[in-house]
């Protein structure tokens, strides 16, 4: 884009206190101009019939869908248009596909001001921009999901659906001990910091 042009720029999020504090952020920033905001998929959808836009500044959680399907839709039917996921999830495989859904960026929103805008200037540039922490995750083939055994997918498909470790030892005719030396085996490969975190992973990837 022409460097004497702003960067038009779109929030979406489902917390108005969220958008409002982005938008407070990028306000003193002279070459990055907020031209609209919404909080669900199919608002953004129509702000961006409306206005042209250079990046969308998108949640991963909305009202009526999630950022990863809307970045899917986003890369169809606006190929020009930039996205920058802004998530409080780390979560490696969120990032991943965030990446093949045609995301440029991947920044956490406890990231800094400094470097929310860095990642800003940088995919409207051309480039990409993930934060730092984010970028070690993706360095680090150990958290890949392919790295998992079958019996570790197994076992990922049956907490997504809702059972237990004793539940899953039944149904596999294995110890409960032998299923949670499995579950932590998946916590390490993936680096997901305790059972309720990795029953969300297993939530989240089934839904993908």
């Amino acid at each position: 884009m022409n460097s004497g042009n702003p960067i038009r720029i779109v929030l979406v999020d489902d917390h108005a206190l969220v958008r409002e504090g982005i938008r407070a952020l990028l306000a003193v920033m002279p070459r990055i101009e907020v031209v609209g905001e919404a909080e669900s998929a199919a608002e953004a959808l129509e702000l961006l019939d409306r206005r042209p836009a250079d990046l969308l500044l998108l949640d991963i959680g909305l009202k009526d869908t999630n950022g990863l399907e809307l970045t899917r839709t986003l890369d169809r039917q606006y190929p020009d248009l930039k996205v920058l996921i802004l998530s409080m999830y780390d979560n490696i495989e969120y990032v991943r596909t965030a990446i093949r859904a045609g995301a440029r960026g991947y920044v956490l929103k406890d990231a800094s001001s400094r470097e929310i805008v860095a990642a800003i200037e940088a995919i409207a540039a051309g480039g990409s921009f993930y934060s730092s922490e984010v970028a070690r995750k993706l360095a680090d083939r150990s958290s890949d999901p392919q790295n998992l055994t079958p019996r570790e997918h197994q076992i990922l498909r049956m907490l997504a659906q809702g059972l237990d470790s004793k539940a899953m030892a039944r149904e596999l005719d294995i110890s409960v001990r032998t299923v949670e030396t499995h579950r932590l085996s998946i916590r390490r490969k993936l680096n997901i910091d305790g059972s309720a975190a990795l029953i969300k992973y297993a939530l989240s990837a089934s839904r993908l």
